[in-house]
């Protein structure tokens, strides 16, 4: 049996207090916000992404009241409230605590979660039972209160899609069990799948011992003797170890149904549809288009799945099993197929052919004193065909919210625009393509290509 650390535990940051590094942590929340050049911005953390249709309500709710009413999606599955009043004192928190989105305001920022979005619909297990029982426990766990913002727990259905985005404590379901990675060790640990979640906590409290003296966010922060000191300490309190290096390449649900195999007959072929998953422009979504989602999710299975990739899965069912995926039983169009037209009709990405497909950018100029350009406005002037790899559009050398695994990379310098093929950790030459909207667009696509 796993045993927890005591409440207790020394970390490298107290509640409210500092670290070694000036100024602390400044990760936004919503209970402390960031203030932009378009306003505050408050950053809400939704564990796995999983949103029921009500506490999707409140969030638009909390940005019409405050902010400029959009909903912004992150690369971590959670939603930037973007425009809010620098006097909008605790309004937005109180709001979001009634709706049941804000449970420990001591942990509001350490609640950060991924989960496999097509978990439990396309044939792979299920990892609901572990983030709600993860979440519970950080909440639980004075010490997991000085986790920074930035610190992140990844739930894999074994489709090893969040896997690859390189959290610092990472449980994998595999065989009925759970392995359990830390930081981008190749090694992981097995043991009893029920014991998973307080495995991660386990971690999560070891690393902030370790991380006392360096003052690190992240486990890939720590110096390496003791980032490997506690992984090993990790695994002396687990099972047996297993080399399983990490995936290089994250793959996003592809948009339109979601099929798993029919289980209601043995041995069969057929499939149901089980959900649909859409894309988001840019993560960016107006009131009407999120109003929409959250009545599709209320009208089938009453649950968004916000994913890491600026995406959302709508869980179904929604045809009886044996149907088409495109038609019922009738001949006519089938649920999915009516949900996703009315989907694409709003402007969201319902299949693969949509030149939006794989195009992600950070908020630029105006919204960032920071970014040198309005990088949302070029990345829509150069869409084009769809291209094999994603591209991502960063308006300075930050590079907030940039994917992982293999990407075309354009960052904006004071020399140009940069645009670099990233596969991991290598990156190709560069090229620089200045004051060139037509030929920004041609390098761009062919890069994609």
């Amino acid at each position: 049996m796993l045993a927890a650390m005591p409440d207790s535990a020394p970390s490298p940051l107290s509640a409210g207090g500092t670290s070694s590094r000036d100024g602390g942590d400044a990760c936004p929340g919503t209970l402390r916000l960031h203030r932009a050049d378009d306003g505050a911005l408050a950053r809400v953390r939704i564990p796995g992404g999983v949103l029921s249709a009500d506490r999707a309500d409140a969030l638009l709710a909390v940005a019409g009241r405050f902010g400029d009413g959009e909903l912004h999606l992150t690369s971590r599955g959670n939603v930037q409230l973007r425009g809010l009043d620098a006097e909008c004192g605790g309004g937005p928190a109180e709001l979001l605590g009634a709706a049941g989105l804000l449970p420990s305001a001591a942990h509001e920022r350490a609640r950060n979660m991924v989960a496999s979005p097509l978990a439990g619909l396309d044939g792979s297990p299920s990892v609901g039972g572990w983030l709600s029982e993860l979440d519970s426990l950080v909440c639980g766990s004075a010490a997991a209160a000085a986790l920074s913002g930035r610190f992140l727990f990844a739930l894999d259905s074994g489709r090893g899609d969040v896997d690859a985005l390189g959290a610092d404590v990472t449980l994998i379901a595999e065989d009925g069990d759970c392995l359990v990675r830390v930081g981008a060790a190749d090694e992981v640990f097995r043991l009893p799948s029920a014991d998973g979640p307080r495995a991660a906590l386990l971690a999560a409290e070891l690393f902030l011992r370790a991380a006392r003296d360096s003052g690190a966010w992240r486990v890939k922060d720590l110096p390496d003797d003791v980032r490997t000191a506690l992984v090993r300490a990790v695994g002396a309190t687990a099972g047996p170890v297993a080399h399983r290096p990490r995936p290089r390449t994250a793959k996003a649900p592809a948009p339109g149904p979601v099929t798993a195999p029919d289980s209601s007959t043995p041995a069969t072929t057929t499939t149901t549809v089980t959900a649909i998953s859409v894309g988001v422009p840019l993560g960016r979504l107006a009131p009407a288009q999120w109003r929409l989602l959250t009545e599709t999710a209320r009208r089938y299975g009453n649950e968004l799945r916000l994913t890491p990739w600026r995406g959302i899965v709508i869980p179904g069912p929604f045809e009886p099993p044996g149907s088409s995926t495109r038609s019922g039983r009738s001949g006519q169009p089938g649920r999915a197929a009516e949900a996703l037209d009315a989907l694409a009709a709003a402007g969201l990405i319902t299949g693969p052919d949509s030149p939006w497909t794989g195009v992600g950018a950070c908020i630029g100029h105006p919204g960032c004193a920071k970014s040198l350009s309005d990088v949302r406005a070029e990345a829509g002037a150069a869409v084009g065909p769809v291209g094999r790899l994603p591209v991502y559009w960063s308006g300075c050398e930050r590079r907030c919210g940039h994917p992982h695994g293999e990407w075309i990379d354009v960052v904006v310098t004071p020399e140009g625009h940069r645009i670099s093929h990233v596969r991991g950790e290598h990156r190709d030459p560069r090229t620089v393509v200045r004051n060139d909207p037509a030929a920004l667009a041609s390098a761009v696509s062919g890069a994609r290509a």
